[in-house]
């Protein structure tokens, strides 16, 4: 039985955490939820699991939901709220499915307390990478990947050396825009980026499946993951969604997992490792599926990748200004103020602006961060339109 405390409860992970904690209840247990801003659906989620910690880091919402929720539920707000959820809670996993940054304070904490880790947050590893995992490996700490392709690996690699690793595929979809015509990206839509051809997820994640940035930020969160470096990772184009990634090792043989896209797999992976349960998931039919198809990514034409290769190989600071940046920038584009292809150009825009420093504590991660976030929201009066993708200095 694992006693999992669920960051990220109203979203897309979340909600296919607690189905999984249905699916298994003598493998899975809800001791503590966590939301931004959703009031009902996080009052739901308590009458249903029954528990006694909860969160909310909007104030406002928070406010609302005290009046909703059972009086003996202890309900902490603000991000300190999620860091006092962890200390105060007697779980032995936390599940981050916070977007963006958010998750780090509450990870770190639960880390402190020896709670083994549940990742589905890239953003975690993405921006404290170095932090994260020498913390985990000083306590004594697990940290289990629910990322689809992450787990896969995770999977593929269980009773294999790490020294006969010679690459990581990660799988990716394509997104909606895989065969658009490069001239046609400046014109695409918000409503055209948010239909993702395979997967039901959030509205930012979702963007950045469509500008690659998604797989770019799997890519630095896989060198952390897996301990490898940046040359070894390569991404390739699977718009079926079924191989959710691969490991090539030292004899040229590879091997790859394979299931349905519901991410009720991987987190049901992550909680019951080093088991394997019986579940009420859909399996393959490898005749109803067919054929399976591959391509390489157009980098080109989607810079993401490129720029987050650039990212994790230099280090430091680096990955973290990426991630910020790529932040502020699908938050512009999502209300009407650069077209599509202004994410990426703002990306690289402050990246080349940006004075690394190498081996950051947390003070400077954060610091880099915020200087980010600030120089990008700055760098939005400057027009896209039509521009191209700068070199990367």
């Amino acid at each position: 039985m694992r006693k999992v405390l669920l960051l990220g409860s109203t979203g897309s992970i979340g909600t296919s955490a607690l189905k999984v904690a249905r699916d298994l209840p003598e493998r899975m247990q809800i001791v503590g939820l966590a939301a931004n801003s959703s009031v009902e659906a996080l009052v739901e989620q308590v009458r249903e699991t029954g528990v006694k910690q909860v969160a909310l880091t909007d104030p406002a919402a928070a406010a609302k939901a005290r009046a909703l929720l059972p009086a003996d539920v202890v309900l902490h707000t603000g991000a300190q709220g999620l860091v006092d959820l962890v200390n105060e809670s007697d779980a032995d996993m936390v599940l981050v499915a916070i977007v963006g940054t958010a998750g780090l304070a509450p990870a770190l904490a639960a880390i402190e307390k020896g709670m083994h880790l549940a990742v589905a947050s890239k953003e975690i590893l993405v921006m404290a990478g170095e932090a994260v995992t020498e913390a985990a490996k000083r306590k004594g700490v697990n940290i289990l990947p629910v990322d689809s392709e992450h787990n896969a690996i995770f999977q593929c690699l269980e009773g294999h050396r790490h020294s006969n690793v010679q690459r990581i595929l990660l799988t990716a979809s394509g997104g909606p825009f895989r065969t658009l015509p490069a001239e046609q990206l400046p014109s695409v839509t918000v409503a055209q980026a948010l239909k993702h051809p395979t997967w039901n997820m959030g509205r930012k994640i979702t963007i950045d499946s469509a500008t690659l940035f998604n797989k770019g930020l799997e890519m630095i969160e896989a060198k952390w993951l897996f301990d490898v470096p940046m040359d070894k990772i390569e991404v390739v184009v699977h718009p079926q969604s079924i191989v959710h990634s691969m490991v090539e090792f030292a004899d040229n043989s590879v091997i790859a997992q394979l299931s349905h896209s519901d991410m009720c797999f991987p987190i049901q992976y992550a909680v019951t490792w080093p088991d394997r349960v019986p579940n009420n998931l859909k399996p393959l039919n490898f005749a109803q599926v067919g054929a399976l198809h591959f391509e390489a990514p157009r980098v080109d034409d989607f810079p993401a990748l490129n720029l987050a290769r650039h990212a994790g190989t230099i280090g430091g600071t680096l990955p973290a200004v990426l991630n910020a940046a790529n932040e502020v920038a699908v938050e512009a584009f999502l209300n009407g103020k650069i077209p599509f292809p202004g994410i990426w150009q703002t990306v690289e825009r402050i990246m080349n602006d940006h004075q690394v420093i190498a081996h950051p504590n947390l003070e400077a991660l954060i610091e880099a961060d915020a200087w980010a976030r600030r120089t990008a929201a700055d760098s939005l009066s400057v027009s896209y339109d039509n521009a191209e993708p700068r070199s990367l200095s």
